[in-house]
């Protein structure tokens, strides 16, 4: 705008200025020219930078859009494997069903069946009478105890159990009746104590009789009660003096006689 003005005015006043004159209003208008012309090369640059920069957005939101839409076609894929991965595995899980259904229904059958039959009965090592087929009581016998010896008291509670109840005669009772207190001595010591009282009173010639006096000893010494623990050792050392119970009781009085 200041160089057409400077352009208008110069015809009106050439007439009466001097060349000097003239000389400095070419200047300046070829200044102003110059930095037209520069304001207009850095406008120019900065809109270029503006526009590549305005591009370089709109790739890298293509790019964007590009990479969610593959991520949405692998995540669809994904959950589709997964459910048929599902499927298969429900199937599979609903045949087992029916399979073990069926062998229980099998089972169940063949159960009582064999209930219905009658039981036939043969006397053993030690002439007391068993099912013909069933395990033998010595056999009941070491199978509990091996379970005791395994570290399983509550199942070999229950062998020694089932076996006082099948063989309420026979020579291994007094051994039964001492391990399965033992069974008893950590979960319910009063229980163990019953049972090893049992074998002195009813097997007082067993060598478990002095065993299972040393126990209740050591056990009513571990909770606390040394007047009970003094009784039973003296009532082993008395009854049992030759046993390697009563030689164990001596040294347990002395810990509770200082």
């Amino acid at each position: 705008m200041r160089a057409r003005y400077a352009l208008t005015v110069l015809p009106l006043v050439a007439g009466c200025a001097t060349k000097g004159m003239v000389r400095r209003v070419e200047t300046q208008v070829l200044v102003l020219r110059a930095e037209t012309a520069r304001q207009d090369s850095a406008r120019s640059a900065e809109l270029t930078r503006i526009i590549r920069f305005q591009q370089q957005t709109l790739d890298s939101l293509n790019q964007s859009r590009a990479a969610i839409r593959a991520l949405d076609l692998r995540f669809g894929q994904d959950v589709t494997d997964v459910l048929r991965q599902l499927y298969a595995v429900q199937e599979m899980t609903g045949q087992s069903q029916r399979q073990l259904s069926i062998l229980k229904a099998q089972l169940d059958a063949r159960a009582e069946a064999m209930d219905a039959r009658p039981i036939a009965t043969q006397p053993d090592s030690a002439g007391v009478t068993r099912p013909v087929g069933g395990p033998s009581a010595d056999q009941m016998f070491q199978g509990a105890l091996e379970l005791h010896r395994r570290g399983s008291p509550a199942t070999a509670r229950r062998a020694f159990q089932d076996f006082l109840q099948q063989y309420p005669a026979h020579p291994y009772v007094a051994d039964a009746l001492h391990f399965l207190g033992e069974t008893f001595e950590a979960a319910t010591p009063d229980s163990a104590v019953v049972s090893w009282n049992a074998v002195v009173t009813r097997f007082p010639q067993s060598p478990r009789a002095p065993e299972s006096l040393f126990k209740i000893g050591v056990l009513a010494s571990k909770q606390g009660d040394k007047a009970a623990a003094k009784a039973a050792f003296d009532r082993l050392i008395k009854t049992y003096p030759r046993s390697e119970a009563a030689e164990l009781a001596r040294e347990r009085l002395k810990d509770l006689n200082p």
